[in-house]
């Protein structure tokens, strides 16, 4: 399901029109999403966590030399789903 389609559904399901539905989905996930840069854990319960994680500096190889790279250190996003989230993917 592409976002396009997300808007649709959550429209048809909540009679609200496609362009309030869609403003409406784009805030909260640029909400969602400034708020994790900044280094805030969001919970929706039921559904799951959106947090930052930091990732270790690390050693890796260039795939076509072989050679070592030092990889460094970063924040990257991640999501855990929620305990209803995982019983309804079961």
């Amino acid at each position: 399901m592409n976002k396009d389609e997300l808007v649709k559904e959550v429209a048809k399901k909540s009679n609200v029109s496609q362009k309030d539905t869609a403003s409406i989905i784009s805030s909260t996930l640029e909400v969602i999403q400034k708020a994790v840069s900044k280094g805030t854990k969001v919970t929706l319960v039921g559904f799951g966590t959106f947090e930052q994680r930091k990732r270790a500096a690390r050693t890796g190889r260039n795939p076509q030399t072989g050679a070592a790279l030092k990889i460094p250190a970063k924040k990257v996003p991640a999501f855990s789903a929620g305990k209803k989230f995982k019983e309804l993917v079961k």
